[in-house]
């Protein structure tokens, strides 16, 4: 297998044929995979705990917005603008923060991320107008800037390639998790007033805690390298060391300037562009398009928001289980894509609740099916320097997605009264992304 794209030895399939087999199947020994497994009991559960709070101390804006719109004086497109602005921080640091993470590792660096980021969001309550908000997003992107690069870089330091879509889609499984769980808690907070503040007060507060107390625990849970491992035997760190240097295939890009100026990279970068547009802009406007849809109060808005986002966790999971286990990855990136973007040109042409949340269901379930085998790609293709400033470029240029399409749907929904040309222009996203990752092959 070259660079983690399936090609077969014979036939058609040497050019990269969707779904053909891959040798990258079964090329782990029984030793090399007990050792694995160790290190996903050990690290994965707690990664995917740190992206749970991450994400939902992002995107908690989204449900915030159903009250707090009304008290700080928010327009529809003012509400996209803020919650978009948050990637330009992010965009702008993104790059140098995943470089301080190379230097100074995973540990101190994820540990300083996330405290900081909590603090954010523990402020952001305090914010007294559009101004004040808009500053306050944007310094939450600065301070979250480099995390989720930094953990996809972390994880291609512990696990092979053919662990690595299951592994990082357990991690990412925290993103629907976030609506799955978090769309109850954050509605229920909406309606909780402490000592005199309103519930989306209280829900950025009670949210942003567990940032800094996580971050705190960091230094003490994780180890920046298999050799660094205290909780593995020796014979343990040198078996998951030797299946790590093995893989890495001559030719790939190593040193900084190689990683960035790769043509490839920036096709990653294109293809995650259009995946992100569809999480974010769905994201942020879901919970407002499904109450305005069916009418629904506040914890029916947020029990009817868990439906596609507990579809799109299972999906993830198996689907990227399913591409380590074929060693196929073009097609299982390019596939759902392509089926979500039906999904929501559908769901646009529909008013009646039921078959627009089976098409948003549909269409979140091909948003993050594809997301963890995307970023197997990448770490195939780079190493060492290479791979912190390629990964950090994709992901950076790829959550700029996440500023243009809150802000593209909302000024769409301002224009026309309705969310259908922000589904439309979700849909051709995804569409695009899909056609883009059948040509990465």
């Amino acid at each position: 297998m070259k660079d983690g794209i399936t090609r077969r030895r014979t036939g058609s399939a040497a050019r990269g044929v969707p779904f053909a087999a891959s040798p990258l199947a079964g090329a782990l020994s029984p030793e090399e995979r007990a050792v694995i497994r160790k290190a996903a009991i050990r690290l994965v559960p707690f990664l995917c705990l740190l992206y749970f709070v991450a994400f939902l101390d992002r995107v908690n804006i989204g449900f915030a917005a159903l009250t707090m719109r009304r008290d700080i004086g928010l327009s529809a497109s003012a509400y996209g603008f803020a919650a978009g602005i948050f990637f330009i921080g992010y965009f702008i640091f993104e790059l140098p923060s995943n470089l301080l993470l190379e230097r100074f590792g995973a540990r101190r660096w994820i540990a300083r991320i996330m405290v900081s980021w909590g603090l954010v969001s523990i402020g952001t309550p305090f914010v007294r107008g559009p101004a004040s908000f808009y500053t306050l997003r944007l310094l939450l992107g600065v301070a979250e800037a480099g995390f989720f690069p930094g953990i996809v870089l972390y994880l291609t330091r512990w696990f092979p390639g053919p662990a690595r879509a299951a592994m990082v889609g357990w991690f990412i499984l925290a993103n629907p998790l976030t609506s799955v769980l978090g769309a109850p808690i954050s509605t229920a907070l909406l309606q909780t007033q402490i000592a005199g503040l309103a519930g989306w007060q209280t829900m950025f507060i009670v949210e942003g805690l567990p940032a800094v107390i996580l971050g705190l625990v960091v230094p003490f849970w994780i180890s920046d390298s298999p050799r660094q491992a205290r909780w593995l035997a020796p014979s343990e760190r040198e078996t998951l060391q030797a299946a790590l240097d093995r893989e890495v295939p001559a030719g790939v890009a190593r040193g900084l300037r190689a990683g960035l100026a790769s043509p490839r990279v920036w096709l990653y970068a294109a293809i995650y562009f259009g995946l992100n547009l569809g999480v974010y802009g769905f994201g942020f406007w879901a919970p407002q398009m499904l109450k305005t849809l069916g009418g629904f109060t506040l914890t029916q808005t947020g029990l009817v928001t868990v439906v596609p986002y507990a579809c799109a966790a299972l999906t993830l999971v198996l689907w990227g289980r399913h591409s380590d286990a074929s060693g196929e990855r073009i097609g299982h990136l390019a596939l759902p894509a392509l089926v979500g973007a039906a999904a929501f040109a559908i769901g646009a042409a529909t008013s009646h609740v039921a078959p627009a949340i089976a098409c948003f269901t549909l269409g979140a379930m091909g948003i993050y099916a594809g997301l963890p085998v995307f970023w197997t790609l990448p770490a195939a293709r780079l190493a060492d320097t290479a791979a912190a400033g390629g990964i950090a470029l994709i992901n950076s240029i790829g959550t700029l997605a996440g500023f243009v399409g809150p802000v593209l749907i909302g000024s769409l929904e301002q224009a026309t009264g309705g969310y259908q040309a922000g589904l439309i222009a979700v849909a051709v996203s995804l569409a695009a992304a899909g056609v883009l990752g059948l040509a990465a092959g």
